[in-house]
């Protein structure tokens, strides 16, 4: 499973991923291009990248994606988060967060497209 990780997090968390978990995780704060973009945008990128979106933005990353589905379109995941359970601002939460979505993209069956959506 390749990510793309919402610029709510820190660009370090996809780098971690990469370096230390072999994880194909890019993250939207080292993409000039998405940085600052519309979730749409974002969303868009990702599936055309044929990556999971990790964010903890579900109020709206969760209507595009069953927008997407309503139109016949597969996408290829959301993998969703929250502050209450991944507390950024807590030492020890990006760790946590690492060691899960590095499970995560080890046990994911396939890279097809599915329309998942991953609550950790």
């Amino acid at each position: 499973m390749k990510l793309l990780i919402d610029e709510m997090f820190p660009a370090q968390l996809a780098v971690v991923l990469r370096e230390r978990h072999g994880v194909d995780a890019i993250s939207v704060r080292e993409r000039r291009d998405l940085a600052g973009s519309a979730d749409g945008d974002v969303f868009a990128a990702a599936q055309a990248e044929e990556r999971a979106v990790v964010t903890e933005n579900v109020r709206d990353f969760r209507p595009i994606a069953r927008e997407w589905e309503a139109a016949g379109r597969l996408h290829h995941g959301v993998v969703l988060t929250s502050n209450r359970r991944y507390p950024r601002a807590r030492p020890g939460t990006i760790g946590r967060l690492v060691t899960n979505l590095a499970r995560l993209a080890r046990e994911a069956v396939s890279d097809e497209p599915s329309n998942e959506e991953v609550w950790l």
